[in-house]
């Protein structure tokens, strides 16, 4: 990802293990999200959270110390699920234990999808697809798209900004 580019970036839970099931989980997401735009390293202008995976339409501005900020997020996001299932469920933490000199566990699977958004009819086709996720019906975790929680949608659909990290995706392109 080009640092100053709009992405629609995607990160899958390793073996599509639905560990976000539970918003503690999601929580720690939004954590991350909110860390990283108040130090000025992102700028999000979309996102969803799902029980595999999520979406986001950001940018990146800048590196965390030598890191870049995606991989930030991936780090820290990883660290926090560790502890959580370290307290709540040690048998769980297992699934995600793998055989490396650096690491234990491992959250995330690599190579995290980037798409550049190169233009605002592709951009706002992500947007729109991120929010018709929880209505698939495989999913089936709401009947529009702003009752879903985790979501962007209601910024979007109803101007209601319950996350403070959300820009305007409208005003960039």
């Amino acid at each position: 990802m080009d640092i100053g580019e709009i992405y629609f970036w995607t990160a899958t839970i390793n073996q599509w293990q639905r560990l976000l099931w539970p918003d503690q989980y999601k929580d720690v997401i939004t954590d991350s999200l909110t860390y990283l735009t108040k130090a000025g390293k992102i700028d999000v202008f979309g996102f969803v959270i799902m029980p595999n995976h999520v979406h986001l339409i950001w940018r990146t501005k800048d590196f965390n110390c030598k890191e870049s900020a995606q991989g930030s997020f991936l780090k820290y996001t990883a660290h926090e699920f560790r502890k959580l299932l370290y307290v709540e469920d040690r048998r769980q933490l297992e699934c995600y234990r793998v055989e490396s000199d650096n690491k234990k566990h491992e959250f995330w699977q690599r190579d995290p999808l980037a798409i550049y958004l190169y233009s605002r009819k592709v951009a706002f086709q992500k947007l729109d697809y991120m929010h018709r996720n929880p209505l698939a019906e495989h999913w089936q975790l709401a009947k529009d798209p702003c009752e879903y929680k985790y979501s962007s949608a209601r910024y979007y659909e109803m101007n209601e900004k319950d996350f403070s990290f959300l820009k305007d995706l409208r005003e960039e392109l």
